[in-house]
């Protein structure tokens, strides 16, 4: 009887898998293994070795160990164990989140014809009719039904397509698009017939990037040159013999004369491992020395470093928390640990790298999408060998193989973006708590607007809190002016975007030189496109959602004109503006509301003098985007940015001393019983961006809610008040922190199919009643259909996350038994967005 073990596959089932392991293969807990799996080749992981061969099933064998060691420790695979538990997530699924490493994995898909399509294709060459021939003998379905919506074209493709695959070998997908001109989506439809199937292989492949260099011989005779080569020559000579040939490209020095020198001995090319540049923002100061409430928040930090401690460091915006992360990661290192630092989005990781590479330089890693698979997965290698015991990255860093870790830092930890929206749903905040843990570390959690759920663990002692209630050198809370916008309307009978006081406020600060920010938090230039006539909006073709106007540059604002771009922010659609609407055929078609690209048009109108700039998903789409912004924001090339929530991120820019607020409070009539939270947060966040240097700063919120406690308290930069009348709802309302909250999303991209599946699970639901659980719905979600999927929903509370665990443990289970694929059905356990 072969040795068998158990591998976790990324598929959506909740399951490990038992295979054979084959003599003289070294399979170790933790190591990934190439498995056959249908039709496919998976790469897994191992979770247990010596497992006993399930009864009555024949056993497939590892194709590969890809592993000579485990890549995963054992505390990080008991952290992927937990978060299965906790999150109802395969295990296999939380395991692929762990490895960035598809770089070195190289996947090729096959595909192959099969049985029934060489019937079909048989029939076609007899001259019969491959349609009927299907229905009449697999399904007894009157001739031609099948084929009946396809062209001759189309028909033709298909045959082409069946006739390169008659020998039965597989042919790369590359090979048979290139030899039928098929397009992906014909393919698909033929492997949904059952005329081809599809294959996969999966195989090692070198990662490693790779950088040449032109490299000078020096020994070897000049002979007669002409001024290119010359030129190379010279530009080697005073570059200490050499340059990478991307440097040499760039001097517009051509590739043929470099390959000339190398044939005639005077040049040669080197190929090195490429060294990766941490790049970010130099900062924009000298560290000062920490004052006393720094110091005191360090000395606790660093006394409880060895074991594991859980600290809410809640600092006023500017107070020096980053300076704390720094001194504390030099604590840990001075005593042999690593740290991890994790910050919500991207774009603080210029600005952050920065700092992290001016103190302790080649010893940190940065884990973030925007690097490219290869940069992971060296980076990845970095961390694990022990040459980066600093890690700073976003949410997926939390994974990083950091040996001997010793801190965990997550800064801005109210942020929505530690919390993933695609399974596994975790909130890499949670899971940093529980890394810490594990490893008996100590983690901190750092923000001006701590979650509820945070501030509820530190009044109940789960948390120490450390307090930081002063700006650093006794800079002060810049001052806050709510301008109500239901007045602005009634004294001046427009409905503009920009409130007068704002505009002033605006003019007068970049008269004095200085530089000013506005969050309109909204992309685009308008978010909705309407018919005057009858209110018929324009949504997506894919999304129960209205699409967003983007404007050329060069076109005028007013009346929608045919021909201009419309977008989906969920699934990407793009159509042009029609002529007509295309429900009541009247042309009156009219904007609705503001983005941020209209808001820059309006501001260029307004101050044309101005150098503004804009940061949203449209101008921002790499990192390099992103640092050359901010370098030109920082070194006072922009003296006005306007921008969605990313503006309001922990960025440090010692120039701004205004900061406007424009629509900031849509979301208080959203229905979800965070958005007084989410307010209060943007609100304090954005307002934390003025007055971080010498001058003073000064901060213009326009609201249409001036008399809302959420709106109220940011304004007077009181958390604490806030913080006392939320926690009161809350507790009304048993919503977290007094309670538990899942949300349980079904869909399909039938509607039928998702009616008749939610209403299966909420009749189970009631029936199985199970104890203090609360049920609400199902009913469709917020947003009925995206990407062509309809969405029903339900939401359940509980007191206690054990009896919240065991009820949708067991409507899984219901769901399996009555046959609710598990792909459609999404568990989001601690939901931060119900939309």
């Amino acid at each position: 009887m072969p040795v068998c073990c158990e591998v976790a596959l990324p598929v959506p089932l909740d399951r490990v898998f038992t295979y054979a392991v084959r003599e003289g293969q070294l399979a170790q807990r933790g190591a990934r293994v190439v498995v056959p799996f249908r039709n496919e080749k998976l790469i897994g992981v191992v979770t247990a070795l010596g497992v006993p061969a399930p009864p009555e099933v024949e056993l497939r064998y590892l194709e590969a160990v890809l592993d000579d060691e485990p890549l995963l420790s054992e505390q990080l695979l008991s952290l992927g164990e937990w978060m299965a538990q906790y999150y109802l997530a395969p295990l296999g699924e939380v395991l692929r989140g762990m490895l960035p490493l598809m770089a070195e994995v190289r996947r090729t898909v096959y595909y192959r014809i099969t049985d029934l399509g060489r019937d079909v294709l048989a029939n076609a060459l007899d001259g019969a009719s491959a349609d009927s021939h299907v229905s009449k003998s697999r399904h007894g379905a009157p001739p031609g039904r099948r084929r009946g919506k396809l062209s001759p074209e189309e028909q033709d493709l298909e045959h082409r397509v069946l006739s390169r695959l008659v020998s039965g070998e597989p042919v790369k997908v590359s090979t048979l698009r290139t030899a039928t001109a098929a397009t992906l989506p014909v393919l698909a439809s033929l492997v949904r017939k059952k005329w081809i199937a599809r294959e996969t292989a999966a195989a090692e492949r070198d990662a490693r990037r790779m950088e040449r260099f032109a490299v000078l011989i020096p020994e070897a005779r000049l002979p007669a040159l002409t001024q290119k080569q010359q030129a190379i020559l010279a530009e080697l000579a005073a570059c200490d013999g050499e340059l990478p040939l991307t440097e040499l490209r760039a001097r517009d020095l051509p590739s043929s004369t470099l390959q000339t020198l190398v044939r005639r001995g005077l040049v040669r090319i080197d190929e090195r491992p490429a060294v990766f540049r941490l790049g970010g923002l130099p900062p924009a100061a000298a560290p000062e020395r920490l004052n006393e409430p720094q110091t005191e928040a360090l000395a606790s930090i660093a006394s409880a470093l060895g074991a594991f401690h859980t600290f809410l460091l809640h600092g006023v915006t500017g107070s020096g928390k980053t300076a704390v992360y720094l001194a504390a990661m030099q604590r840990a290192l001075d005593r042999g640990l690593s740290s991890i630092l994790l910050v919500p989005e991207i774009g603080l990781t210029p600005q952050t790298a920065g700092l992290l590479d001016q103190a302790f330089g080649q010893r940190v890693a940065l884990l973030h999408s925007g690097l490219t698979p290869e940069e992971r997965s060296e980076q990845w290698r970095r961390i694990r060998r022990g040459e980066a015991p600093i890690v700073v990255g976003t949410r997926s860093a939390i994974f990083a193989p950091a040996p001997n870790l010793g801190l965990v830092l997550v800064d801005e930890e109210h942020d929505q973006s530690y919390k993933q929206e695609e399974t596994p749903r975790y909130n890499a905040r949670d899971v940093a708590v529980m890394r810490a843990k594990l490893a008996g570390a100590v983690v901190v959690l750092g923000s001006a607007t701590p979650s509820l759920e945070s501030w509820q663990n530190s009044v109940s002692a789960k948390y120490v809190r450390l307090e930081m209630r002063e700006r650093v050198m006794n800079r002060p809370l810049p001052e806050v002016e709510l301008i109500d916008m239901r007045r602005e309307f009634q004294e001046t009978g427009q409905d503009q975007l920009f409130s007068r006081a704002l505009v002033e406020e605006t003019r007068a600060a970049l008269e004095r030189g200085e530089q000013a920010l506005i969050l309109l938090n909204r992309r685009g230039y308008s978010f909705a496109v309407i018919c005057r006539a009858c209110g018929e909006k324009l949504e997506c073709q894919n999304c129960a959602i209205s699409l967003t106007h983007h404007k050329p540059p060069a076109e005028d604002a007013g009346i929608a004109r045919e021909g201009q771009r419309l977008e989906c922010h969920y699934c990407g659609y793009r159509r042009t503006v029609p002529a007509r609407c295309p429900k009541c055929d009247s042309e009156h078609l009219y904007y609705l509301g503001a983005g941020s690209q209209q808001g820059e048009e309006r501001l260029g109108e307004i101050f044309p003098g101005a150098r503004i700039g804009r940061m949203d998903r449209d101008t921002v789409r790499g990192r390099g985007d992103l640092e050359r912004l901010l370098a030109r924001l920082h070194s006072g090339e922009i003296n006005l940015l306007v921008g969605t929530q990313m503006i309001a991120k922990g960025h440090d820019i010692h120039g701004i001393t205004l900061v406007g607020v424009v629509g900031c409070d849509h979301s208080l009539s959203m229905p979800d019983f965070r958005a007084a939270e989410r307010v209060f947060q943007l609100m304090t966040q954005v307002s934390g961006r003025a007055g971080r240097g010498d001058l003073p700063g000064r901060v213009v919120v326009q609201t249409y809610y001036p008399d809302h406690y959420a709106i109220v308290a940011a304004s007077k930069h009181d958390y604490a008040s806030f913080v006392e009348r939320e926690l009161k709802f809350r507790r009304w309302m048993h919503y977290p922190p007094f309670g538990v909250l899942a949300n349980v999303l079904v869909q399909s991209q039938k509607l039928e199919e998702a009616v008749s599946w939610s209403g299966e699970i909420g009749k189970w639901f009631q029936q199985a009643a199970p104890e203090g659980v609360r049920v609400l719905g199902p009913c469709t979600a917020p947003i009925a259909r995206i990407k062509g999927v309809y969405r029903f929903h339900l939401i359940l509370k509980a007191s206690s996350r054990k009896a919240l665990n065991a009820a949708l443990r067991a409507m899984l289970g219901h769901a399996d038994a009555a046959n609710i694929p598990r792909r459609n059905l999404v568990v989001d356990v601690d939901a931060l967005r119900l939309m």
